[in-house]
């Protein structure tokens, strides 16, 4: 059974793993509720994750982002976040905002939610990643920012739907935090805890981690402090470090598709990409918005996905890629 969403080989995957019933129980709720199973060989699992030894067989993933984009960046740190630390998040993300990286987190208090809500007040498409099935939002608190993440950004995890949060899934979540990004941040952390255990995968992954210092005597600089002292985190002050170590400046960024490939477009299809701007739409959204036929249009749209410009989503819904 072929799938919008879940490919072949994801769905047989599911079903080694479970009881038949089960796993088209599994697969019929992932596509209720508009979520992409993807299987480690999908041209849109994170081939970033492909590069680390325990990457997950199997990510659920909603919203609407490119896992494979050009740059992404993880921002991780303590849940008792303080003014220096969140003032240094809105520091650090309005100043990424020419890269137009992916902001990666893991949704939890402090300093995760308020990456994310940065992210999304300077539309940088933002992933949170769960600790639990993607059908169960927690901190349950969050999910109005989620709402407004699925619009520009997303959701991902290895779990099945209807998982629940328990604490020994959180270190495992926060391998996929260090192994999705090129840049970790750890912004305000103590000694021990998750930002510090996500800090260590990280350098287990060769991924650039960076810290941000603090003074000796708070207990959520110390962390920080330890990385930078130890030598496993690069000091950060400001977006000039990371663009020193990363190599990245503005100049070099890789060009938008308004820019690009996209440029090349016939009529039609130019027509098609301005619709979906920044959106995704059903098929009859798209033969209304373009005044295209039918026909033609899902000529146009079966191209364009050959051409990797745009995706099909659960739903026939497409997006560009």
């Amino acid at each position: 059974m072929k799938v919008p969403g879940i490919g072949p080989v994801a769905a047989h995957a599911i079903r080694q793993m479970e009881t038949f019933d089960a796993a088209e129980k599994e697969i019929s709720k992932a596509l209720k509720d508009q979520v992409e199973i993807l299987y480690y060989v999908d041209a849109a699992y994170p081939s970033r994750l492909k590069n680390i030894e325990d990457s997950p067989v199997l990510l659920y993933a909603k919203g609407n982002v490119n896992l494979n984009t050009t740059k992404i960046v993880s921002i991780v740190g303590t849940r008792k976040a303080t003014a220096y630390g969140k003032t240094f998040v809105e520091k650090i993300i309005e100043a990424l905002v020419p890269h137009g990286p992916l902001i990666v987190s893991g949704l939890a208090y402090g300093i995760d939610i308020h990456a994310h809500k940065l992210a999304l007040q300077h539309n940088l498409n933002t992933v949170g990643v769960l600790g639990s099935g993607i059908d169960v939002i927690y901190p349950s608190a969050h999910k109005d920012t989620v709402k407004k993440m699925l619009s520009g950004g997303g959701l991902i995890t290895e779990h099945p739907m209807g998982t629940k949060p328990d604490a020994h899934n959180f270190p495992a979540r926060n391998r996929i935090i260090a192994g999705l990004c090129d840049a970790l941040i750890v912004i305000e952390a103590a000694e021990s805890g998750g930002a510090l255990i996500t800090a260590e995968i990280a350098n287990a992954y060769n991924k650039d981690v960076f810290a941000l210092p603090g003074n000796h005597d708070q207990e959520f600089s110390s962390g920080c402090n330890k990385l930078i002292k130890t030598n496993k985190a690069n000091l950060i002050s400001s977006i000039k470090d990371i663009e020193y170590i990363m190599n990245w400046s503005i100049t070099n960024n890789i060009p938008t598709h308004k820019q690009s490939a996209w440029m090349d477009l016939l009529p039609d299809e130019q027509k098609i990409v301005e619709a979906l701007n920044d959106k995704a739409l059903a098929i009859d959204e798209l033969t209304i918005k373009t005044g295209l036929s039918p026909g033609t249009l899902a000529t146009h749209l079966l191209n364009m996905e050959l051409k990797n410009i745009l995706r099909l989503l659960p739903g026939k819904v497409f997006k560009l890629s």
